[in-house]
């Protein structure tokens, strides 16, 4: 474990260098683990784990994603069983069911988690608002987290490329005294590109603060803001979302992902730059207020409630579905497939 230095501040970090492959696959030679869930994070974590040589199945209920495990080489009765008998089978069992479904799920997993088993998660909601969730493990288990920092295809799909996706990590409980090497052993496994610490109430609270800011709702906000004022001061669709959309995915944030924000305003024009050194702090002024709003919504535990309330009311997933759809047929998302269509690639 080393210490490395982000922007000042000392935090514990594992590369593959310092905890290879091999050292992953003896720290869980003689294990059996049990994927349970094939949604989000389920395919990507259990064929990268398989992959890597380790012993794995999946445990699922019977669907379409059940259909899905099969399709990706799971075989019913040999490495894929129904989440009860694939848990039973385990000495590590990672739940990688949605948040709703761990809480309907939990009352199946918990009796098969014998001492000395590990229940690990990707994600620290369901321990974090235990008193909400009901998820309280046994005292004899370890606890564990490894968290991708992106979904369950990217983190597929870098693996295959032999690149890897960032994951943090943590330890809730060590009732063995392996929890640590177990966690990441695990977190090398499905194919982390490197590991970093934090604890299980930091990565919800943080997950969920990003999923609500910067990731999904304040970059839609955002984006939809200035395509609505463009649109209405007479700018065509395909001239809003090119400049709105189209250039920031396509052209600018590949160059503030290599190399930093700096270097990707050090390769726009002057006029770019000094527009964008002189309107960040004004936009900086404006959203801080809704982030500091938004983390104590977070912190309290009140946007873990809204998302227990919905996904247990009765025709949530309907009505989730029209939202979407509602977003799919807006006219900036529809000149958005317009545009994607006309890309050199796919012509």
């Amino acid at each position: 474990m080393a210490k490395m230095l982000f922007g000042g501040v000392t935090e514990n970090v594992v590369t593959r260098d310092e905890f290879p492959l091999e050292k992953a696959r003896e720290v869980l030679a003689g294990e059996t683990i049990a994927v349970i869930g094939y949604g989000v994070q389920g395919p990507g974590q259990s064929l990268n784990l398989r992959d890597n040589g380790f012993n794995v199945i999946v445990g699922q209920r019977e669907g379409r994603t059940f259909d899905k495990a099969v399709a990706d080489g799971w075989v019913p009765g040999q490495t894929l069983f129904g989440i009860e008998e694939a848990c039973r089978r385990a000495t590590v069992v990672m739940c990688l069911l949605s948040d709703a479904a761990v809480m309907s799920v939990w009352p199946l997993m918990k009796p098969c988690l014998a001492p000395g088993k590990a229940l690990y998660f990707s994600h620290g909601f369901a321990i974090t608002w235990n008193d909400r969730t009901g998820v309280v493990p046994p005292p004899d288990v370890d606890v564990i987290m490894v968290a991708p920092k992106g979904s369950g295809t990217s983190l597929r799909t870098m693996f295959l490329e032999g690149r890897g996706l960032n994951s943090s990590y943590a330890v809730w409980q060590d009732a063995t005294g392996r929890a640590l090497e177990r966690t990441l052993a695990l977190g090398i496994g499905i194919g982390s590109g490197y590991l970093f610490e934090t604890t299980f109430e930091r990565e919800a609270v943080s997950d969920l603060t990003g999923e609500r800011g910067s990731l999904m709702g304040a970059i839609q906000g955002l984006l939809l803001a200035q395509y609505e004022v463009l649109r209405e001061n007479g700018h065509t669709p395909s001239e809003a979302f090119n400049e709105t959309v189209e250039e920031l995915t396509q052209s600018l944030m590949p160059l503030f992902a290599q190399r930093g924000m700096d270097w990707m305003y050090a390769n726009c024009s002057t006029t770019a730059q000094r527009g964008a050194l002189d309107w960040m702090g004004p936009f900086h002024d404006a959203i801080k207020p809704v982030m500091q709003r938004l983390y104590e919504s977070v912190r309290s535990g009140h946007e873990a409630q809204v998302s227990i309330d919905s996904n247990s009311r009765p025709g949530y997933r309907e009505g989730l579905e029209e939202e979407l759809r509602a977003l799919r047929e807006s006219e900036m998302w529809q000149a958005a497939a317009t545009v994607r269509r006309l890309r050199p690639e796919n012509n």
